[in-house]
């Protein structure tokens, strides 16, 4: 994989619960893991020094949850300070956020769409900027799941190109994000993903979701991945590459059987366009 790229291979979400069952991994089973730091800045003890020896055996990156980037409220600096810090402390690799927010004269408690606007471009733009010279580095932003979409003067991807382009920002790419919005949202998932500027891709996200209607899905990460969000992140491969990816669990947690067949499919796909970009280098 190019050195572009903050870390390589497959990796894997650290979550609490999975703290102890995860231990038995090395670096030939994950290459890297993730984590939001909100859940772990200022953790001590016992779940500290389990999140410590962790980080002393894999790369991490970080994925924020809090940042609420396109908030009307205030850039939260004293969170972002607590996150440099917490990048510093543990060698982490890289972090990206959600572009979207959760905030509004109070938490909102979910990820919210931010209107397609040019003014919401330019006012995200301006703020993911701020971030990148507080911490010092480059930041990416992931697309996002949403289930309704107020002021749309701009498409969805439209919207993104724009926010990124202006904000000369990386992109994390949310494969599983892109199927579900484009059940709900009733557009093709192949045009979507080869609209987006790969150039920016900084590495990948795969999950599975929950199906409550025929034409409503959920981004849960509860679950399995399914095989059209396998098939679209083999189109991204051959797309754009194979890039880093990590698959994403937030609980339903299987035993780890089950998660590292998951993560193995990831690194077939890898290897099978790594293979054929080698052999056209040849």
């Amino acid at each position: 994989m190019s050195d572009k790229y903050p870390v390589q291979g497959a990796g894997l979400g650290l979550r609490r619960g999975l703290l102890d069952s995860l231990s038995v991994l090395n670096s030939d089973d994950v290459q890297f893991m993730e984590v939001a730091p909100e859940n772990w800045i200022g953790l001590g003890g016992r779940l500290g020094k389990q999140f410590r020896a962790y980080t002393e055996r894999f790369p991490f990156v970080c994925h924020g949850l809090s940042l609420s980037i396109g908030s009307p409220d205030s850039l939260d600096v004293d969170l972002v300070n607590s996150i440099k810090n917490f990048i510093t402390e543990h060698k982490i690799r890289y972090y990206s956020e959600h572009l979207s927010y959760c905030s509004d004269d109070g938490h909102l408690y979910d990820l919210m769409p931010i209107p397609f606007t040019e003014e919401a471009v330019h006012y995200t733009a301006k703020r993911i900027r701020q971030v990148q010279d507080i911490l010092g580095q480059r930041i990416a932003m992931e697309n996002v799941s949403y289930y309704a979409a107020p002021y749309q003067d701009l498409s969805e991807i439209d919207f993104i190109n724009a926010v990124l382009q202006e904000a000369d920002c990386d992109l994390l790419l949310d494969v599983n994000n892109i199927y579900v919005n484009s059940v709900n949202h009733g557009y093709d998932a192949m045009q979507f993903l080869q609209q987006l500027p790969g150039e920016r891709m900084r590495y990948a996200h795969v999950a599975g979701h929950y199906a409550e209607a025929k034409d409503l899905r959920v981004d849960t990460h509860g679950a399995a991945v399914i095989p059209t969000v396998w098939s679209l992140l083999e189109a991204a491969y051959d797309r754009f590459g194979a890039m880093p990816t990590l698959l994403e669990r937030d609980f339903n947690f299987p035993p780890v059987a089950e998660l590292m067949f998951e993560v193995q499919q990831i690194q077939q796909l890898q290897n099978k366009y790594q293979s054929c970009a080698a052999n056209l280098r040849a």
